[in-house]
């Protein structure tokens, strides 16, 4: 069993579409770490999908990160990385966006999580 320890505070990660990424910062999340390295992607239309996936690998690997939460719809296209990703901190939540609904059947965190419980645990 891994042992998890705690920093006085983490960080939230954030990769979303503009909309959700304006909330947020707005919201005061954003920040700068010592290397000036920001805790968010910002994804437009033209973002590839390797910028997206390097950015997350890097927020994943981020010490000071405890959360990071990424649109569904962006979710879908790193899937991979997001699959692999087995480590309780930074937990990685997956949010809906204001043009894609959330669809609980694509969340792979959630799907662990159903596995993990029983129906007949619940009565």
């Amino acid at each position: 069993m891994s042992k998890v320890t705690m920093a006085k505070s983490h960080l939230i990660g954030l990769v979303g579409d503009e909309d959700t990424c304006t909330a947020f910062l707005l919201g005061g999340i954003g920040e700068l770490n010592d290397k000036r390295e920001p805790n968010f992607l910002v994804v437009k239309k033209d973002t590839t999908i390797g910028d997206i996936e390097s950015n997350l690998k890097r927020l994943l690997a981020r010490k000071d990160i405890g959360i990071i939460l990424i649109n569904q719809h962006i979710a879908n296209d790193v899937r991979h990385i997001i699959e692999a990703h087995t480590a309780p901190i930074p937990a990685l939540l997956e949010i809906p966006s204001k043009e894609h609904p959330y669809d609980p059947s694509k969340d792979s965190i959630l799907r662990r999580a159903k596995g993990m419980f029983n129906i007949d645990d619940m009565r």
